[in-house]
């Protein structure tokens, strides 16, 4: 099944809810629309990779440096270690982690999103 990520960036309503586009080896590739900051969290198991396709985003970190990703960036944040994404514009972003990772991690929050919303639009 072919999608277009760029359709699918335009059609999610809400920021902070990704949107599973593609599967393989049982891995996500998840679109998502992000404004603002998310919270505090870490994956205890699982990389979450970061491709930035439009704006500016920033991965915050406790223990070390933040990272700053414009479009075309990639960036893998490591398991375990507790992040922060944050950006003042919309940014387009694609993630890529393993099918079992929750949203937000170790922390439940407003914005959570489960594991079968995320998958949702792999049927569509």
């Amino acid at each position: 099944m072919k999608k277009n990520v760029f359709e699918t960036f335009d059609n999610i309503a809400e920021y902070w809810s990704p949107h599973a586009v593609a599967e393989a080896n049982g891995q996500l590739v998840k679109v998502c629309k992000i404004k603002g900051e998310l919270v505090w969290h870490h994956h205890e198991n699982e990389d979450e990779i970061f491709l930035v396709l439009k704006g500016v985003l920033t991965i915050q970190y406790r223990d070390r440096d933040n990272v700053v990703l414009n479009p075309g960036d990639i960036h893998t944040v490591p398991k375990g270690v507790e992040h922060l994404p944050q950006c003042d514009e919309e940014v387009m972003c694609l993630l890529f982690e393993p099918g079992e990772t929750t949203h937000t991690g170790n922390v439940v929050s407003d914005v959570t999103k489960s594991i079968e919303e995320q998958r949702s639009s792999l049927s569509a």
